[in-house]
């Protein structure tokens, strides 16, 4: 599941069972290139609000924001820059819903259909979002959403899955295997990075690395590449930071699959690179990954998820 944070700075884990939920500022551009949002009546409660619901048993967070905005607003969406998370008590139970900002896959795609749930959906300017929105963290977060960037750049730097005990192969080590739970994370990962749209990859050129991204690459039908920038024992930080920065700057969202010796010093160089103090503990365990949202000239969020 993904670890609870608003920006830079991740915040505590919920309160146990807490109710979690997760949803979305859906955002299109309007006239003259303002934002639009798409905010949602529900009849049941009588109010104006975003896309949001409960996470079901056993699924990711980011699946499910992506899933609740589709179900409530019939629009396929890419999720970008993390937003802060909000806790409340409903019912005398706490409460946490996760937020991303997010945008349709494309223009002119499904009409909404109202239903019983959500049975009218109005793009409005910022203004006019606001003044709809019937509750107050609702507004809060349209603020959050409005004093960030509108358009990120989407850089997932991934460790590799599990790969068994470097003692125990005998073999040259680039050609390790990934084990039977470093498969079922490729696999799931496959099934969970599509949330940030479809993305370039780039890996190290060991098996562990390659195989780790296999799934997602042939789910998406896109590009892999190799690149000994990432790849243990060929590199250092500060060249694995600029080639990182360097295929960012092509556009698109992009995913590096590379090494824990790597991971550290990537989100550390890129935290100071962007004059960001770094997270207190930068590494990923195996199969989990960091989501940087950049802008040319600063690092808009970053989050951290575990891969199931």
């Amino acid at each position: 599941m993904s670890e609870p944070g608003s920006v830079l700075v991740p915040r505590g884990a919920p309160e146990p069972g807490a109710v979690r939920a997760a949803g979305g500022v859906l955002w299109r551009e309007g006239r003259g290139g303002a934002p639009e949002l798409a905010v949602i009546h529900r009849p049941r409660h009588d109010d104006w609000t975003f896309p949001k619901g409960h996470v079901d048993r056993g699924e990711h967070t980011l699946r499910a924001a992506v899933r609740e905005v589709f179900e409530e607003t019939g629009i396929v969406s890419v999720l970008g820059r993390r937003l802060p998370s909000a806790d409340y008590v409903v019912q005398g139970r706490p409460k946490r819903v996760d937020w991303w900002a997010a945008s349709p896959v494309a223009s002119g795609g499904p009409v909404f259909v109202a239903n019983d749930e959500v049975d009218a959906l109005e793009w409005l300017p910022l203004d006019e979002a606001d003044r709809r929105l019937s509750y107050p963290l609702d507004r809060d977060l349209l603020r959050a959403f409005a004093a960030g960037p509108l358009r990120t750049r989407t850089v997932i730097v991934l460790r590799h899955g599990a790969a068994g005990e470097k003692k125990e192969w005998r073999e040259p080590d680039e050609l390790r295997p990934l084990d039977q739970r470093g498969r079922a994370e490729a696999a799931a990962l496959a099934g969970l990075l599509p949330a940030f749209g479809t993305a370039r990859v780039a890996s190290s050129a060991t098996a562990r690395c390659v195989s780790t991204v296999l799934p997602y690459v042939r789910r998406t039908r896109t590009g892999l590449v190799t690149d000994a920038a990432f790849t243990v024992g060929e590199t250092a930080p500060d060249r694995a930071l600029d080639r990182l920065l360097e295929l960012s700057a092509d556009g698109g969202p992009l995913i590096v699959c590379t090494h824990g010796e790597i991971v550290s010093g990537l989100i550390t160089g890129l935290c100071r690179r962007f004059g960001e103090k770094p997270p207190e503990d930068p590494s990923l365990r195996k199969g989990a990954f960091w989501v940087a949202h950049l802008t040319d000239d600063a690092l808009a969020a970053l989050e951290r998820h575990e891969a199931r």
